[in-house]
């Protein structure tokens, strides 16, 4: 069966026509400040996708707090609606960081009275002397290098109504988890969890990181084209660590050019596209909107999920 057969297939143009009357509510200054290194994205983006999109998400909501009333009519006492979740997949480079920060953004001004917070599954990594220990250092991203058991607990008690949760930061600098850094989850209405893993089915697992969330979302593109996004922001890394002696990219933006390259290719080749192709892109029709990009990342067209 096609995967996309339960998708209803539309053009950015179609897309854009759905819902006209938002105006983008930061200026291309703060929209350049959230989008991630090597990424690209404008107000007409804004205005074509995101907009839209926001819409949709508002709509989804409503339907969601309807749901939570109409079961504590049922049970004849008041429900307090959960917070939503929204959960935001992709590979490495597709730029799906950029997506979360901008929806955390629009949602936060265009709904004034919601707490929205943003969250990124690489703070549940293992740190790397455990991947060390548990000898998938060269396997970093993949399911097994998540404590499942962590995150699954820490979206539970989100679910919940708990406050003050605490989470580990994760340095994409020092390419590891940082001790004694901590961010805090206060009682959030909707909650973005983006991560390459968000919509995966660890085995043994009895409850999914999906079953927490209210509506996902994939960033995708092909292959070849997120390889070549990859290697330039790998090189604009470069660029950026060339002075930071504690930064992970130091010792390669400061040696020869072309062996970090083949450095970086290598990876993609041997760690990013496996993992794409055997545990990401399989998630891909599990979401409820897939964005698909072409080259600029420029989103050509949307799905959306039928059923």
């Amino acid at each position: 069966m096609d995967e996309r057969s339960n998708f209803y297939q539309i053009s950015r143009e179609e897309w854009q026509s759905f819902y006209r009357n938002g105006v983008p509510p930061l200026t291309d200054i703060e929209l350049q400040q959230i989008k991630s290194v090597n990424d690209k994205i404008s107000l007409q983006d804004v205005q074509d996708i995101y907009i839209p999109l926001t819409h949709l998400l508002h709509l989804y909501m409503k339907e969601y707090e309807s749901l939570h009333i109409n079961q504590g009519l049922f049970m004849q006492r008041f429900v307090q609606p959960a917070p939503f979740i929204i959960g935001i997949a992709g590979s490495v480079a597709v730029g799906k960081s950029t997506t979360s920060r901008l929806l955390q953004m629009m949602l936060s001004r265009n709904l004034r009275r919601r707490h929205v917070q943003m969250i990124t599954t690489d703070g549940f990594l293992y740190p790397t002397d455990e991947l060390k220990r548990r000898g998938i250092l060269d396997r970093k991203g993949f399911p097994e290098s998540y404590d499942m058991d962590k995150l699954l607990n820490f979206l539970n008690s989100v679910k919940n109504g708990e406050d003050n949760l605490k989470i580990p930061v994760y340095s994409h600098e020092v390419y590891d988890i940082m001790p004694d850094e901590f961010e805090t989850i206060s009682q959030p209405d909707i909650l973005i969890v983006e991560g390459i893993n968000v919509l995966q089915l660890p085995e043994n697992q009895q409850i999914y990181m999906s079953d927490f969330f209210d509506f996902s979302i994939f960033v995708d593109a092909e292959p070849e084209q997120i390889e070549k996004w990859y290697l330039e922001r790998f090189t604009s890394l470069l660029d950026l660590a060339k002075e930071d002696k504690t930064n992970y990219y130091y010792k390669y933006a400061n040696g020869s050019r072309e062996e970090a390259i083949n450095f970086a290719r290598s990876i993609w080749n041997k760690v990013n596209q496996k993992n794409l192709e055997t545990f990401i892109l399989p998630t891909r029709s599990r979401a409820d909107v897939i964005l698909h990009k072409t080259k600029d990342h420029v989103i050509d067209e949307i799905y959306l999920r039928k059923f």
